[in-house]
């Protein structure tokens, strides 16, 4: 069973990305500060490590540079609410294999994981979800139109991913919220409505159905 370490020190992030791992079979060592997170992979041996970067104490880039510096090459996945392209390169350039910026889909972080632990015999993960002319890298966070490629923002990442997860279901405003916003959410909010307008924006009106009294569908 591949062991990863989780070092988050968000609880409630850290509960979700445990209990999934957990669920497609993955054994996962938590910690919540770096200096704890540098004592574990001295000590023990894992497959992958999940890394925050806003940390108490020592940050994720200080656990990065020592587990680089003593020569340990274990993929990383940074997981961070510090998204942008600073903090995009300050990873990679510190030795990081992934970046992934909050807030996250779980579908997204597991096909992460499998690429970087996927054993010899075992199919690559979907990384890609197309319908019609929108094509979603799940990787790299490239989304194209028509040939043409478009810059999102994590959250309209994220909500553009569920849909073509379930391209032809209605999906709901209160699905949405949750599956966007988290646990936190306000369902009286019109956030929903805001972002798909953003995306028809963005990649075409025609992609995402307004179904009256029910929610909105793909296609």
């Amino acid at each position: 069973m591949p062991n990863i370490l989780l070092v988050e020190d968000a609880e409630r992030i850290a509960l979700f990305v445990i209990k999934g791992l957990q669920a497609h079979g993955f054994q996962v060592t938590h910690t919540t500060s770096g200096e704890a997170a540098v004592e574990l992979f001295q000590a023990s041996s894992f497959d992958l490590i999940i890394l925050d970067i806003g940390l108490p104490g020592i940050s994720g880039f200080d656990v990065l540079e020592t587990l680089r510096g003593q020569g340990d090459q274990t993929p990383v996945i940074v997981l961070t609410a510090k998204d942008s392209v600073d903090t995009t390169l300050a990873s990679f350039d510190g030795g990081a294999d992934d970046f992934m910026p909050k807030p996250f889909s779980f579908e997204e972080l597991l096909a992460r994981v499998k690429r970087r632990i996927r054993s010899p015999n075992e199919a690559p993960a979907e990384s890609t979800l197309v319908h019609g002319e929108v094509a979603l890298d799940l990787l790299t966070r490239r989304v194209t139109a028509e040939g043409i490629e478009h810059e999102l923002t994590a959250r309209e990442f994220t909500m553009l991913e569920f849909f073509l997860r379930h391209p032809g279901q209605v999906i709901s405003r209160e699905q949405l919220l949750s599956r966007v916003w988290g646990l936190g959410h306000d369902p009286a909010s019109n956030v929903v409505d805001v972002y798909i307008r953003y995306l028809r924006q963005k990649l075409g009106n025609d992609l995402i159905h307004t179904v009256r009294g029910m929610g909105y569908r793909l296609g």
